[in-house]
């Protein structure tokens, strides 16, 4: 039977609903998934870390494919900058400053009822990851920061589950997915975060609309590959795309394995034990305002970030310092990578100004 009957809770009539033979039957068409693999999504459990451009595009695929259970994670609240990029969000969440989770959630349920979407809006640390990823099939990176992508892969490569990791800005997007025991892992590839202030974020590049659907396209598509557990169509290499430019390559990892890795070759979960963290964050009473200072010294050029941040906000320039005001917040940069964040005391909110503009 194609299609059944509820009653509607508040006009008390009959509604007709699709049953999932209709809702999939394009999908099980598809030979790959068929039948048996819908069955197979169904079952499966996944979370997407982060609920902003490629988390929003990734949860409206993976929803609308039957995946069971999906648990989204992000620590930030709905704005209107948003709206250009993050499908699932309109004005109404910017209006209320919704929670990302919480607005991401809503409309997931409006899309497909018949699956559970567990929302969590909180930051991901060392101290709650593995209650948050490790009861997982697949875990699926939506975030804006290497340091939390650390902390995944170490999740992932200690609880054996697969990963897939994403990145975009301006017109330019990258992918490529981890395997535990089989692929390089995230820091064969990356051993060590870039230097604050030398990585573009969208707030100081910009970003496009179309290439967070371009690498949330691969990252979905090869999160289906493999809950099926077609691990034969995996594609193991990096992809780099730049549409505004015409550019797409692909690098061959396969052999990239590091053989001195902390994290897939010697199991010393450094981002996961607490022990390689960045950035000291302190909230300065009395003074609303947050300092975010890396944990050993990490100079960097501030006259580069200066004119990276020039066209976003105002900026004042000392031989010393630059200060940077945006909307109502002062953030005060200095050359050893310390940075102080004045307007708020709020942790949260101090390291979503930090990502969004120092990277």
């Amino acid at each position: 039977m194609g299609r059944w009957r509820r009653m509607d809770r508040k006009s008390r009539k009959m509604i007709l609903m699709d049953s999932n033979d209709t809702r999939y039957s394009r999908q099980h068409l598809f030979k790959p998934i068929g039948k048996a693999g819908q069955k197979k999504l169904g079952k499966s459990r996944i979370a997407i870390v982060g609920m902003g451009a490629l988390g929003t595009a990734i949860s409206n695929h993976m929803v609308r494919s039957g995946v069971g259970f999906v648990r989204i994670i992000d620590r930030d609240f709905v704005e209107y900058s948003n709206l250009q990029r993050q499908m699932l969000f309109d004005e109404n969440d910017a209006d209320q400053a919704l929670p990302k989770a919480i607005a991401a959630k809503n409309k997931l349920n409006l899309i497909n009822s018949t699956i559970t979407v567990e929302a969590h809006v909180t930051d991901l640390t060392p101290k709650n990851a593995e209650d948050l990823l490790a009861d997982l099939d697949l875990i699926i990176d939506g975030t804006d920061n290497f340091e939390t992508r650390y902390l995944i892969n170490d999740v992932a490569i200690k609880n054996n589950i697969p990963w897939i990791y994403g990145g975009a800005v301006a017109s330019r997007g990258m992918t490529f997915t981890i395997i535990p025991n089989k692929t390089p892992c995230f820091r064969c590839l990356f051993p060590e975060p870039s230097a604050p202030g030398t990585s573009e974020t969208c707030d100081t590049s910009g970003v496009i609309g179309p290439i967070i659907q371009v690498v949330a396209a691969y990252q979905a598509t090869e999160a289906l590959k493999i809950l099926l557990n077609d691990y034969e169509h995996i594609n193991t290499s990096l992809r780099n795309f730049e549409l505004w430019h015409n550019e797409y390559s692909e690098i061959n990892i396969k052999n990239a394995k590091n053989s001195e890795c902390p994290a897939c070759i010697h199991h010393n979960y450094e981002y996961l034990n607490n022990k390689k963290k960045n950035k000291r964050i302190v909230s300065l009473c009395g003074r609303e305002s947050v300092q975010i200072s890396p944990i050993e010294e990490t100079p960097f050029d501030i006259r580069k970030l200066a004119e990276k941040l020039r066209h976003v906000g105002k900026i004042i320039e000392t031989p010393y310092l630059i200060r940077f005001e945006v909307d109502r917040y002062k953030l005060t940069i200095f050359p050893d990578g310390r940075v102080l964040i004045h307007g708020t005391n709020d942790i949260t909110i101090a390291k979503n100004l930090y990502t969004k503009y120092i990277g």
